[in-house]
This record gives structure tokens, sequence and C-alpha cells, in this order.
């Protein structure tokens, strides 16, 4: 027996919170973040602000949705190629590049995007730091894979990660990153990256 057309399945509460981040996301995408109203949300969804506010209480907390979920999905990515092919070198240079183009890609070529980054940095400190961790702990798993095949010298591999984080945070943070949108970023992230892993490594190959 077929359903109707006009019989809508009724949808679960993730669901609709997940409906209600994305049609946010595209808002702040086309009109800003600030000139965004929940009413705005509310109506390009066909319900009442109150509905709205059932699931999230404030524009701020639709946000942090927004953030958390873009920063699994670019997780997803970094781990990707960090377990892809290559030496450890090539493959922490790529995880860092992805980082890049990330959030070149996904925040600062739409310049309305970038009033919401910085809102979400604001209100989500705790999952950034989380996600900072997690990226430094993919980082220090190559380091060991580079130690136990005797590419690295013996280190602290999440010292040694952090370090690396630490020194490459231009080119990993949206808004450091959008300040600098005009320099060849990729390239000068290319040749920190080298410069640094040559310290570690066992044999040194000469500077191009």
């Amino acid at each position: 027996m077929e359903v109707p057309l006009n019989i809508r399945v009724k949808e679960t509460a993730d669901e609709t919170r997940e409906r209600i981040a994305r049609t946010a996301e595209e808002l702040f995408r086309r009109m800003g973040f600030a000139k965004t109203a929940v009413a705005d949300i509310a109506a390009e969804l066909g319900m009442s602000a109150a509905n709205v506010y059932r699931f999230f209480p404030s524009k701020t907390a639709i946000v942090s949705t927004i953030c958390e979920r873009s920063l699994l999905e670019s997780e997803a990515e970094i781990a990707k190629v960090l377990g892809g092919a290559g030496s450890p070198q090539e493959r922490i240079i790529g995880g860092y590049v992805a980082i890049l183009r990330y959030h070149k890609e996904n925040f600062l070529e739409e310049r309305r995007v970038h009033d919401m980054v910085l809102v979400a940095m604001e209100n989500n400190w705790d999952a950034i730091e989380a996600h900072k961790a997690r990226i430094s702990g993919m980082i220090a798993k190559v380091l060991d894979e580079g130690m136990e095949s005797g590419i690295f010298v013996p280190h602290d591999a999440r010292m040694a990660s952090q370090i690396i984080l630490g020194a490459c945070v231009r080119y990993c943070h949206p808004v450091l990153v959008a300040q600098h949108i005009d320099e060849d970023l990729e390239a000068g992230l290319r040749a920190s990256l080298i410069f640094i892993l040559r310290s570690i490594e066992v044999e040194r190959t000469p500077l191009p």
C-alpha cells in the first residue's frame, strides 16, 4: 500500500535538530550570521520560532551544533590522509594541508560565514580544545610509526605533536587564515613542516 504524498513521515528529535541546523547553516551562508534571526530559520522550515526553541535554546546553540559537526567532518578528512599511503613526513604534511584547505574552502570562500566561525570559537572552546587534542593524537601516532620504522629519532611523540601544532597555528586557526588569505599559505605550511620534521629525521636530506 502506497503512503499518500501529503503524509509526512514523522521525524525523530535528532532528525529535526539536524534539519534545523542544516537549514540555519544555509541561511547563515546566504544572509550572514548577524542578519539571520531564529524567526527566519523557522520560516524557512515552515514551523514556528517556538518550535525551533524546543530544540535549541538560542541561535548560538544552533551554531554550536554546526561547529561540532564541522569539526568531526574535518577530522574524518584528516584521518583519511594520515592513514593513507606515503612516508610519515608526507602524511603529516598532507594532514595539515587538509586542515588548511578545509578552513579555506568551507569558511573563508564565503565571507558571511566568518562571523559564525567567531561565535562558534567563542562559545565552543571545550569542543575546539578536544578537537585539537584528537588531531594532535593522530599526528603523534604517525610520529610513533616513523620512530618504529627508523625514519625519526626517538622522542616523545605526543610532545612533538603538540609542538608541531603550536608552530603551525597560523595555518590551522580560521581567524589567522582569514587574515592572511591572500598569501600562499599552503607553500608556507609545507616549508614550515619540512623544516620542523627534518629536525627529528635520522638521515636528513639536503635542503632544496
